[in-house]
């Protein structure tokens, strides 16, 4: 047996007033849309990932999503920019990745990462 996907499912009132982060700000496109669900996808080629967290490193807490992008400079300041609640600002972190946190609209902590 092999797992082929994980899929994040987040519970939100309102789908499409999300819709604007994680498309425009992330670069994903829309693969569906039911009007009541949404889903994301990118081009890239990944391999499922599931993690298990007491904390979310350096005294943070666990974020909802954890997303790795390959320029997070560049989408920090894109997601300033565009006015998004940034719960935790950018950080070089011991264990190799450079990354802040950012509030979607629906509430939800995205980490956004790269690793050095």
């Amino acid at each position: 047996m092999t797992v082929k996907r994980i899929v994040a499912n987040l519970a939100v009132s309102d789908p499409a007033a999300v819709r604007a982060f994680y498309e425009d700000l992330l670069g994903l496109n829309v693969v569906m849309d039911h009007g009541w669900i949404l889903t994301f996808a990118s081009d890239a080629t990944t391999r499922p990932e599931l993690s298990i967290a007491s904390e979310g490193g350096s005294g943070t807490p666990v974020p909802d999503l954890s997303i790795e992008v390959d320029d997070v400079d560049a989408l920090y300041a894109r997601a300033v920019a565009a006015g998004y609640e940034i719960t935790y600002g950018i950080t070089d972190e011991p264990w190799g990745v450079r990354r802040f946190y950012v509030r979607d609209p629906s509430g939800r902590i995205v980490n956004i990462l790269a690793h050095a």
